[in-house]
């Protein structure tokens, strides 16, 4: 087999811009073993440049969350430092109250880590989903120790509709869950009911989590799923529905938003994809 000085150069020229960061395109349709190796080497440079860029956008997704950390933490850490001053020189009755509000920053600060650096892990694709048939009631009853007391607080209750199979992550599913029975609970008149159903189609199983609140227009909705834009839960930090998002995002599933209409409450639709 003959190859072509000519040929040769364009191989060289290739590998020489490649080290100084041009991209150039050897690619060629004809046969022959020269050019089956040519358009090889095209294919692993390319591939070399996919996961470069795969861990450039992964650094700098985290260098975004570890800025929206320090920012978020700054708040509470200038007011834990206030009341710790103040701590040594206060009443008991008033030293008792900034232990407490303490205590609840340093718990607030925690969830807020922990949920930020969960979402930085699923937007890099770094969490490996375990998928089972998991029936809806048995994650409602994972969901049920972390709102008891919000559920008591405010006099509500949950109440299921339908079982139904759901092929899912049930560790993280039901983290994307409770978090949006906490909206519910939040945006429910006291007294009332929570209602959780689920089902299925040709296209996904389902959970639905509908609330009795006075409903939301679509400019609510756009700020519910943006990172710190809906800051009235009692973390206070607006995080909770964006990282059920991103877990059902990271399963190949999607949150959907029926409205419903002022005065008639919201229903969100967990969407599990077959």
């Amino acid at each position: 087999m003959w190859i072509k000085k000519k040929e040769i150069e364009q191989l060289s020229e290739f590998v020489k811009g490649y080290s100084s960061g041009e991209e150039l395109d050897i690619r060629v349709n004809k046969e022959g073993s020269f050019n089956i190796l040519k358009n090889d080497i095209y294919a692993l440079v390319n591939t070399k440049n996919e996961q470069i860029k795969a861990v450039e956008t992964e650094r700098d997704s985290l260098s975004d969350y570890m800025a929206d950390i320090s920012h978020q933490l700054k708040t509470p850490i200038t007011s834990m430092m206030i009341m710790a001053d103040l701590l040594e020189e206060a009443e008991p009755e008033k030293q008792t109250e900034f232990i407490h509000n303490i205590q609840v920053s340093l718990n607030k600060m925690e969830w807020l880590v922990g949920a930020l650096l969960k979402m930085a892990k699923l937007d890099a694709h770094a969490i490996d989903f375990i998928k089972n048939d998991i029936h809806t009631s048995e994650l409602l009853e994972a969901v049920k120790p972390s709102v008891a007391i919000l559920l008591d607080i405010h006099s509500l209750t949950i109440e299921l509709k339908q079982d139904c199979i759901i092929h899912c992550d049930k560790r993280w599913t039901t983290e994307a869950l409770t978090n949006i029975v906490k909206n519910a609970i939040e945006y429910s008149p006291d007294g009332s009911v929570i209602e959780i159903d689920s089902g299925e189609n040709s296209m996904y199983s389902w959970i639905s989590v509908r609330d009795s609140g006075v409903g939301m227009d679509k400019t609510e909705y756009a700020a519910l799923f943006k990172r710190f834009e809906n800051s009235t839960n009692e973390n206070g930090f607006g995080i909770g529905m964006p990282l059920a998002l991103s877990i059902l995002k990271g399963q190949g599933g999607d949150i959907d938003v029926d409205f419903g209409g002022r005065g008639e409450g919201t229903i969100f639709i967990l969407k599990f994809f077959k």
